[in-house]
């Protein structure tokens, strides 16, 4: 049986024997690991690397004066989300399954301190919480975890007992309370980008749970007549309207609301197939697109790496959904097929919105490319969901 500590599979603590023997046996970890799912993880993180230097590195306003200010802090970003997403691997799925109730309360704290004096102000997002020393950290980016695994253990508790075949009405509706929460308290910031991403993965956890289908149906009901009762009552900002309204007609006030995305597609179409060169991209290097580390970074693949490296990127996204999808098949308890699940419809979602927002299919929502954009949360939180992906495959019974 798998051991919760992720060290064996077959029961706590290291294998007997060799290194070698160790590495090289059937249920050893390493070899239980989704290594195409980690080395696509790694890929993103290092081409994003490059792409957050090309974007800073003449920044002065913003590197303090030096060009690899970003750059090293990316790569420290990077490590640091791989060491949580081996720390998640050696814990386990399951013993993070026990620990949800303490792990929602404090992310839950998180996310209303932001609402005090010590939250924070970044791009018009009251999102951020300041901890010192030039850091900040954006609560609401672990959030997303702590919604995938409170609603899984929820919606899977009494399927993976045996007791029924698939979560009832009152489970589906605790699930939904333990999400809405925090969300109310993110559009207070507002962080609308942020709660799309966690609409999308509420939908996402209840399909793959089973859910019945009224619930679901339902929920994108509710969303769609929430978003208009949003508009008419005009509980948006000014800033989330006017995005609106630029994605709208991309022709209003090109030099105003408009000009981040003319500027997103002016670079991305002059990259053509092979792009200018890294470093060598006009629209970068003279820095007309905003915010092009984070939100706006694939811009600096499209104009510098052209279509053959923007593709890249995408195909290297598809590999690890493509192996997180893999590993929800594969699981044999609803619990992992859920965690897996919301994984799926974060990343997915994000990405796709990030990009479509730079090509102009969807609207500026703020939201960082995973693995790829500068920030330190962003980073953190999607290492971890690739350690809770391990995890779930390390953990599964092997077959004869």
């Amino acid at each position: 049986m798998a051991g919760t500590n992720g060290f064996s599979v077959s029961g706590y603590g290291p294998q007997r024997g060799g290194l070698w023997a160790q590495l090289s046996s059937r249920d050893s970890m390493v070899r239980r690991l989704d290594w195409p799912l980690l080395f696509a993880a790694l890929a993103l993180s290092g081409i994003g690397s490059l792409l957050v230097w090309s974007a800073t590195r003449n920044r002065t306003e913003l590197n303090q004066g030096d060009p690899y200010y970003f750059l090293f802090r990316h790569i420290l970003n990077t490590g640091i989300g791989f060491a949580l997403m081996i720390g998640t691997i050696w814990l386990g799925h399951r013993t993070l399954r026990g620990a949800v109730p303490v792990l929602y309360g404090i992310s839950v704290a998180l996310i209303l301190l932001v609402l005090t004096p010590l939250g924070a102000t970044i791009n018009g997002a009251h999102a951020w919480l300041v901890i010192g020393g030039g850091f900040t950290v954006q609560p609401s980016e672990f959030v997303k975890i702590t919604i995938i695994l409170g609603m899984a253990m929820l919606l899977a508790a009494r399927v993976d007992a045996g007791d029924m075949a698939h979560p009832d009405h009152r489970t589906v509706a605790k699930s939904l309370v333990l999400a809405v929460v925090p969300m109310l308290i993110i559009m207070r910031m507002p962080d609308l980008g942020s709660v799309m991403v966690m609409v999308v993965i509420v939908l996402g956890v209840l399909l793959a749970s089973g859910a019945p289908n009224r619930w679901i149906l339902g929920l994108i009901g509710g969303g769609v007549g929430g978003a208009v009762l949003v508009a008419a009552l005009g509980l948006l900002d000014e800033y989330q309207i006017n995005r609106f309204a630029a994605f709208a007609n991309p022709e209003l006030d090109p030099a105003g609301v408009g000009y981040n995305t003319n500027q997103a597609r002016i670079a991305i179409g002059s990259g053509g197939l092979m792009g200018t060169g890294l470093f060598k991209g006009s629209q970068t290097t003279g820095q007309f697109v905003p915010e092009q580390q984070t939100d706006f970074v694939f811009t600096v693949a499209g104009e510098e790496l052209g279509f053959i490296g923007a593709a890249l990127i995408l195909v290297l996204l598809g590999v690890v959904l493509w192996r997180a999808c893999r590993i929800a098949r594969e699981t044999t308890e609803l619990y992992g097929t859920v965690v897996a699940a919301g994984i799926i419809a974060w990343f997915a979602f994000q990405s796709f919105e990030n990009i479509g927002m730079t090509l102009g299919i969807m609207p500026v929502a703020g939201l960082p490319l995973p693995f790829v954009s500068y920030g330190g949360s962003s980073m953190f939180a999607v290492w971890v969901a690739i350690g809770l992906l391990q995890s779930i495959r390390v953990q599964r019974p092997i077959t004869a």
